[in-house]
């Protein structure tokens, strides 16, 4: 039998114990093999090993919603019971020595599978913003993801926020159906998709709904200040330059970014500069800022992807003319 003693500090107890303690006695009804007392602001608990580090845990994300939010619902505890009571996941993968592994899933492991993935790993440890830009297949997004959440899982950020500017070719937000929520679902999907991979529904149900991962609209980013968080900037080619530095800006204490994009799919009106071309000129050279380039080497989709991007670039090089540009037709997105 194993004992284990939690005290904590700037968190009234009735928050944590709930209400006559019913936050305890729900825990002792989940975890009946374990003896939990809680006294002042001490919680000791006794039982074999696995059972007290599940609980735990669980005593932590409390602790770490009453910091955040001032409180902790009964809507909380169960969620965190619920997940503490699914079948446990298989052993650790990151503590086998594999340098690739980037975070655990809840039914595989998400590693670096190329070198440009490995490099944005590398660089996303040392500096706090990180531009990955690269061709479609290539992993971007979803290896942004991934470290967002190994952050998040490590404890060193509080909130994860993902953005994607609501451009697209020849679309418009008014055409499509459904309220605001419906209309930019679209757009946000292939960040829901990512994050499905890495957490479990009920966990990222949870998460979603106390805010502590956002998958917002990049518009809605403007006048707000992120300190403890890890920010995702999908897409980014279809950021203007205001948006961008917009964006960039965001940045509060203990806070990294993550800015992914492909140059050669800009939607944007010809008129408008993309922001994240602009960005490759106007931030080159500041410390705490990388620039990791993917290329056709790290598609990591069907093989027959390398073959089409090879196609398409054989034939843009083949037609263009410089004595009259903008002839080409424009080559059709691939996401």
């Amino acid at each position: 039998m194993s004992e284990k003693t939690i005290e904590f500090q700037g968190v009234e107890p009735v928050i944590i114990f709930g209400p006559f303690d019913s936050n305890i006695r729900k825990l002792r009804d989940a975890f009946p093999e374990i003896n939990i007392s809680a006294r002042g602001t001490k919680i000791t608990l006794k039982g074999d090993e696995p059972d007290i580090t599940a609980v735990e845990k669980i005593f932590k994300e409390m602790l770490f919603l009453a910091d955040q939010h001032g409180e902790v619902l009964e809507n909380d505890v169960n969620a965190l019971v619920s997940l503490a009571l699914s079948p446990a996941s298989r052993p650790s993968a990151a503590l086998s020595g594999d340098k690739d592994v980037i975070v655990e899933t809840k039914d595989y492991v998400v590693k670096a599978k190329t070198d440009g993935q490995r490099r944005m790993v590398a660089e996303a440890r040392t500096n706090d913003i990180v531009f990955a830009i690269g061709p479609a297949g290539t992993g971007k997004t979803y290896t942004a993801v991934a470290i967002a959440v190994a952050a998040w899982k490590a404890k060193t950020i509080k909130r994860i926020v993902l953005a994607r500017p609501a451009v697209e070719a020849g679309e418009s937000l008014g055409f499509l159906p459904g309220d605001l929520a419906q209309k930019i679902d679209p757009y946000l999907r292939p960040l829901y998709d990512a994050l499905q991979d890495m957490l479990t529904a009920e966990k990222l149900k949870f998460l979603t709904e106390r805010r502590v991962i956002e998958i917002v609209p990049l518009a809605y980013m403007r006048g707000r200040t992120l300190n403890n968080s890890f920010i995702i900037l999908d897409e980014a080619q279809n950021a203007s330059s205001k948006q961008m530095m917009m964006c960039l800006t965001r940045l509060g204490v203990n806070s990294k970014a993550i800015i992914t994009g492909d140059v050669t799919q800009v939607d944007l009106p010809k008129e408008m500069e993309s922001g994240l071309s602009n960005a490759q000129q106007i931030l080159k050279g500041i410390k705490g800022i990388s620039f990791v380039f993917l290329d056709k080497s790290d598609v990591v989709r069907h093989r027959l992807v390398k073959d089409i991007i090879d196609a398409y670039e054989h034939h843009e090089e083949e037609h263009r003319k410089p004595s009259r540009p903008g002839t080409l037709p424009p080559v059709p997105r691939v996401d």
